[in-house]
């Protein structure tokens, strides 16, 4: 099935419908190369967390969000166990106002209906008719889909880089920034300023947001809170629920259940 999709993406010299997207929704598959595509990309996760990785940022989705992947992006893309993915790819010239950077958007249930609905139909659908009326609310839908802001964003300077690789490594460490500085042979106020200057966050902000989104595969593959929070840094309990309370706007517990 994956072979036979990416197949017929790279013989495509042009989208056959403005809206082109798979019948049925793909298994867990891990494209560990950086590649893009000629069109926008629309990845859904029906169940499971996928995360789509670029220069800016990583993009992290659980069920009922989906990730909206500009042409021309760089990316790969990883899941978690069990995840369920379906995509649409949808044509440049049909798209006004469309959002030119990558994102993480929500998939409310009349977004989720109109994907299903337009997965039965065939791959030529005829635009004059009532299939056509029901790809352009699905396209107008899928342009408008509100930002969920499930995005960690990725600094460019080498300094900063060594500290994110490690802390994305090992979410769990406690060094502060003034320990960094010394390793690093630069002041605290220059790695705080590059920090914000660069991700638009604090270190705190940036290494707290980094927990939380290490935090929801462990929570969809049912592991305990508990153990979600010890593994993401969190000595206590109370102060994970608060914080991911306080992000997602749920507990970790009904976080899944929603």
């Amino acid at each position: 099935m994956h072979s036979t999709l990416e197949q017929r993406l790279s013989d495509l010299k042009h989208l056959p419908r403005p809206i082109y997207g798979q019948t049925e929704a793909l298994p867990n598959k891990v494209i560990g190369y950086r590649h893009s595509h000629p069109w926008v990309q629309f990845s859904y996760a029906i169940s499971g967390v996928l995360e789509v990785q670029t220069a800016q940022g990583r993009f992290i989705a659980p069920p009922q969000r989906a990730v909206w992947i500009p042409a021309g992006i760089k990316h790969r893309v990883q899941c978690s166990l069990h995840t369920q993915i379906r995509s649409l790819y949808i044509d440049n010239k049909v798209l006004a106002d469309a959002p030119a950077t990558c994102r993480v958007v929500e998939v409310s249930p009349l977004l989720k209906e109109l994907i299903r609905a337009f997965g039965e139909l065939p791959v030529e659908y005829d635009e004059g008719s009532a299939e056509g009326r029901l790809a352009a609310v699905l396209l107008d839908q899928l342009t408008h889909a509100p930002d969920m802001g499930l995005m960690l964003p990725l600094p460019t300077d080498k300094r900063l880089l060594k500290i994110v690789a490690q802390l994305q490594k090992h979410p769990d460490t406690s060094d502060t920034l003034s320990q960094w500085a010394q390793r690093l042979h630069v002041s605290e106020k220059t790695l705080s300023r590059l920090f914000v200057q660069q991700t638009g966050l604090t270190f705190r902000l940036w290494r707290q947001r980094l927990r939380l989104l290490n935090a929801l595969p462990l929570l969809e593959q049912k592991h305990t809170v508990t153990e979600v929070a010890l593994a993401c840094g969190y000595e206590s309990i109370s102060a994970f629920i608060a914080a991911f309370g306080e992000h997602f706007g749920s507990t970790p517990g009904e976080f899944f259940k929603t």
